[in-house]
């Protein structure tokens, strides 16, 4: 690429930007219920006729695309668009235009003084930038939760979902102005070098966050691209724990939903641990996997238990253990006790969700102590991980950083607060030692 044509993107780009700055301010000043009120309005707007044939269509392109240049099939999973899930979609933005708002919220009230109170007070960080995989229905639940915490934000979307991801942003775009706000407070970016147009930003044009979802080496490498901060979402290495304990019908259950009902999903299961003593439940759970159509790969234990119950199973390799399948493959491992477990999980984790099956609920809590990760689960498949069933009405993704948010990144996640001080005319050189004294009283915040 020329000097010429950089420079061309990069002033595209910062144009871009710029007019999402202005819009996101102006979108922060409105009233709660002016922001909820489109957040409703696109929710109606995904659920008519011509539009779900409109983004079905677009989503075909996409999908036809995808089979003839042979893209992997956990991808063309996460690429998919039905009339369910624009309808869950649709229900997410109801739960977002439904919960009390953060923006503005008043987090702590505190008379320093007589006449001279403080405040701690939740704001929109500004502008967002999402880099994300190829997951079209990612673009409705960033933007409404974008929309829901007064932030703009300028979009990168897999290059597989390009004619999706347009045709979502379109609509977008006509309810922002039907609503007579700017759509510039949403953003779609064409291609990889405009987002990285958008990682050189600096001064009134830069973004305040960056959010990356993908795997650890893409989160690490825009990490390194930028000096932005930058939320990261990366791999999705859970594993499930059955304890000797563990009931053989509820580790079958949980076993199965963990894996099988999406396993694209970041949520989805990649490992089952069983304690040496667990037989009865890796039994029943690994017949149940096995006729989900699941491919299991165990270390010779669980080779030798499968052999005996008949069932399908290959050598685990080495690498096995640190792999995101994102489809119907799952590595067993049998451990002798919990320690192997959580040793297993420390080493080969990352961070996201792991879970466990147990009847005694102090080993439970022994579990949710010695993990790190975002997401610890008892009893309760990981795939509840998960920002609408967590109640936060739609995910930006899930974050397994440390800084700012942790886990399902909902509104709250996207906030930031200032300090309000309001006073009668006070210097600062009044208080201190043999001078007046703070009164540090609080008082309530008026917030329910």
């Amino acid at each position: 690429m020329t000097n010429e044509a950089e420079a061309e993107i990069a002033t595209r780009v910062r144009t871009i930007a710029l007019a999402a700055r202005q819009a996101g301010k102006s979108l922060a000043a409105q009233p709660a219920s002016r922001r909820s009120a489109v957040l409703l309005a696109l929710a109606h707007a995904l659920e008519q006729p011509a539009t779900i044939t409109e983004l079905l269509a677009a989503n075909h392109r996409d999908l036809e695309a995808a089979q003839a240049e042979s893209v992997a099939p956990a991808l063309v999973a996460r690429l998919g668009l039905s009339a369910s899930k624009l309808a869950g979609l649709a229900e997410g933005l109801r739960v977002l235009a439904d919960m009390p708002t953060l923006v503005g919220r008043v987090q702590l009230r505190r008379e320093l003084d007589e006449g001279l109170v403080l405040e701690r007070v939740g704001c929109p960080l500004g502008v967002l930038g999402v880099v994300f995989e190829a997951r079209p229905d990612a673009v409705v639940q960033i933007s409404g939760l974008a929309l829901a915490s007064g932030n703009a934000v300028v979009l990168k979307g897999g290059a597989e979902a390009r004619h999706s991801n347009h045709a979502l942003v379109a609509l977008i775009h006509r309810v922002l102005a039907d609503q007579g706000l700017d759509p510039a407070s949403v953003a779609l970016l064409a291609d990889r070098q405009e987002f990285r147009a958008l990682l050189d930003l600096d001064g009134a044009a830069a973004v305040d966050l960056i959010i990356a979802r993908g795997s650890g080496e893409f989160v690490r490498m825009i990490m390194s691209s930028t000096r932005i901060p930058v939320l990261g979402h990366a791999e999705g290495l859970c594993h499930l724990y059955l304890h000797a304990d563990a009931e053989p019908e509820s580790a079958a259950a949980i076993a199965v939903d963990a894996k099988c009902s999406y396993p694209a999903a970041c949520n989805a299961i990649e490992t089952l641990l069983w304690h040496r003593a667990a037989e009865p439940a890796a039994s029943a759970a690994l017949r149940a996997l096995a006729e989900q159509g699941v491919e299991l790969r165990g270390d010779t234990e669980s080779l030798a238990l499968g052999l005996g119950l008949g069932l399908p199973m290959i050598a685990a390799q080495p690498g096995d253990w640190d792999h995101e399948y994102g489809a119907l493959i799952l590595s067993v491992r049998r451990v002798d006790d919990l320690d192997a477990a959580l040793a297993h999980i420390e080493r080969h984790g990352s961070g996201h969700t792991e879970a466990i099956v147990c009847r005694d609920l102090l080993v439970g809590e022994r579990f949710v102590e010695a993990i790190d990760a975002a997401c610890v689960f008892v009893n309760a498949s990981t795939r509840f991980a998960d920002g609408y069933r967590f109640g936060l009405g739609a995910e930006v993704g899930i974050s397994t950083s440390k800084l700012h948010a942790r886990g399902p990144v909902g509104v709250e996640g996207l906030l930031s607060t200032r300090w309000v001080l309001r006073g009668s005319g006070q210097v600062s050189a009044t208080y201190g030692p043999g001078k007046r004294a703070f009164g540090h009283r609080d008082l309530p915040t008026g917030q329910s």
